[in-house]
């Protein structure tokens, strides 16, 4: 399997992703999943811009993305997921990708959402996706960088 990293975002690809994550974990691609901004032309153009040179990107509606994982289309390749929201990788998964790990990075603060950590704020259906994704035996991580610990993100959602 090519998947290398996966990352919930809300910002989807800027420094963090584009240059931290991706030179750690020596990705070549970086796949946007998200079946909103798979048909947005304004913000696919604004993500392209901001893919480091030498990787690739892809930005998917998420069964589109799964099926092509599972097809093998980047078997040779070196990926990181991205999405916005956990409901992304819920479906993914779904559909039948193995992951196993999901790094939990920036998700902002909006009037309906609580805080889980200075970073992470999540809204009700957040917190259903990230508890599917444990029950089925994803490990949820919060990083922000690849400098810092990977803290083990179920306990501090479970305090909310």
């Amino acid at each position: 399997m090519a998947i290398i990293g996966s990352r919930i975002d809300g910002r989807l690809i800027h420094g963090q992703v584009a240059n931290l994550w991706s030179t750690s974990l020596g990705i070549t691609r970086i796949m946007v999943i998200d079946d909103e901004v798979a048909e947005n032309a304004i913000e696919k153009a604004g993500l392209k811009l901001a893919v480091p040179p030498g990787v690739k990107l892809s930005i998917l509606p998420v069964e589109k993305a799964a099926n092509n994982i599972m097809a093998g289309k980047y078997d040779a390749q070196r990926l990181l997921i991205v999405a916005r929201r956990p409901d992304r990788f819920l479906r993914l998964v779904e559909y039948g990708v193995p992951l196993t790990e999901l790094n939990v990075g920036n998700m902002s603060q909006t009037e309906e959402t609580r805080s889980v950590t200075r970073s992470i704020n999540v809204v009700d259906s957040d917190i259903e996706a990230f508890k599917a994704l444990d029950a089925k035996g994803v490990h949820l991580t919060a990083q922000m960088v690849p400098s810092d610990p990977a803290n083990d993100f179920m306990p501090l959602l479970n305090k909310l």
